[in-house]
């Protein structure tokens, strides 16, 4: 049904905020026997996967920390209600004015992924004349058996610091002044659909916590990342139930709190992107439907192959029959398609269609491509519906810019 009060303008994205909680509480369980250390959460939500402050205060408001890679994200975890201590500041490039404005907001965990960013932010805590709690970040050179851009855990990717340099590294932090070594980090991969390759990481990560609790350094909180996955079409991610009884029984065999940083579960389902026909074509042997959405409202069919389900608004009356249709945005790009071969029923323009789960990797990836304005987005609860961020206008769009005077 469609939200009281609702007006179509072009594309807009709506996020439902009793979904996000109740997948939210789901998650629960797997963490609740683990005391947090210093008042940390043990669920730290991805922001990277939507970045919206009224989606992580409704997550903050549930008892989430949060997980972020970016002085951006600090700002609007913080903005949303998230203390600082809740945060675990993550990623493989951290600057100087970054690690200085975290550190003086308090956070609690930096995950660190190379001896140059350990050295940086040591020099930044003597200078703030504090210490910075510390994980590493293992690569345990495992594969995600996930889409090749979204694998982050095997040798030669970006992430993380080669398992067999980890001893000696953390034996470094140890020694320097303004770091306090508090544990280890691993992150393989977004979209996990198995839970092998997460046992394989943690095995790894459970090895390393041994070897340096019998050379004498204390461990006391492993961050497990996240990654697991949704089911977009036809995969068949592990419950989290399952996901959760693995995170405890880790927890169990090594004494530690665990972490963990779930994102596109939480968020994916609860998001869906209105988006109403412009003009249907044949294109070729196909039916072509072009809407008024296109990749840079949502880029992951683009930029990931990724599969949404595509449905019209209205529903179809009964016995009605579908066209295999593709639907397409009106950007200048071949790739500008946001789903193709879709059994749609017969379509004109101003119908609106629904495109689903769209709620992680969407408007945080969005893009003004062609000066097109960034779509709407509004929060359902019930049946009613708030503005949650204004659809940019053109205006606004414009006035980023600056003309030198010498061009005037």
């Amino acid at each position: 049904s469609t939200p009281r009060g609702f007006r179509s303008p072009p594309s807009r994205r709506a996020s439902a905020r009793r979904r996000i909680a109740t997948r939210t509480r789901r998650w629960l369980p797997a963490t609740r026997r683990s005391p947090p250390p210093r008042r940390m959460r043990c669920i730290c939500y991805s922001i990277k996967a939507n970045d919206n402050l009224a989606v992580i205060r409704t997550l903050a408001r549930l008892g989430s920390g949060a997980d972020i890679i970016s002085g951006g994200e600090l700002r609007r975890a913080l903005q949303a209600g998230i203390a600082a201590e809740q945060l675990v500041f993550a990623g493989p490039g951290k600057t100087r004015e970054e690690m200085e404005l975290a550190l003086a907001s308090g956070v609690g965990q930096f995950n660190v992924e190379s001896p140059a960013e350990l050295e940086a932010l040591a020099s930044a805590a003597r200078a703030q004349g504090t210490q910075a709690p510390v994980a590493l970040r293992v690569n345990p050179d495992v594969d995600a058996e996930t889409h090749d851009k979204i694998a982050t855990g095997r040798r030669g990717d970006k992430f993380g610091i080669d398992d067999g340099d980890i001893a000696a590294l953390y034996a470094r932090a140890a020694a320097l002044e303004g770091i306090e070594p508090v544990g280890l980090a691993v992150h393989i991969g977004s979209q996990l659909s198995r839970l092998a390759p997460f046992e394989a990481a943690y095995e790894r990560v459970i090895d390393l916590v041994e070897d340096l609790r019998a050379a004498g350094y204390p461990v006391e909180r492993i961050n497990l990342g996240g990654g697991l996955g949704v089911r977009y079409r036809d995969e068949t991610p592990p419950p989290v139930e399952a996901y959760g009884a693995l995170v405890e029984r880790v927890r169990q065999r090594i004494g530690v709190t665990a972490i963990i940083e779930p994102g596109r579960w939480l968020v994916a389902p609860a998001g869906v992107l209105l988006t109403r026909v412009i003009a249907v074509k044949q294109a070729g042997e196909r039916r072509c439907v072009i809407v008024d959405a296109a990749m840079n409202d949502l880029m992951r069919p683009a930029l990931y192959d990724a599969w949404h389900a595509i449905e019209p608004v209205a529903e179809p009356a009964p016995g009605v029959s579908t066209v295999e249709t593709d639907v397409a945005g009106p950007v200048c790009e071949s790739a500008d398609v946001l789903g193709r071969e879709r059994p749609l029923p017969p379509l004109a323009a101003g119908d609106l269609l629904a495109v689903r789960d769209v709620g992680a990797y969407g408007s945080v990836m969005a893009s003004t491509y062609n000066s097109r304005p960034l779509a709407a987005e509004v929060m359902v609860r019930g049946d009613a519906l708030a503005s949650i961020r204004p659809r940019q206008d053109y205006e606004t769009l414009l006035a980023r810019d600056l003309v030198p005077s010498w061009l005037a």
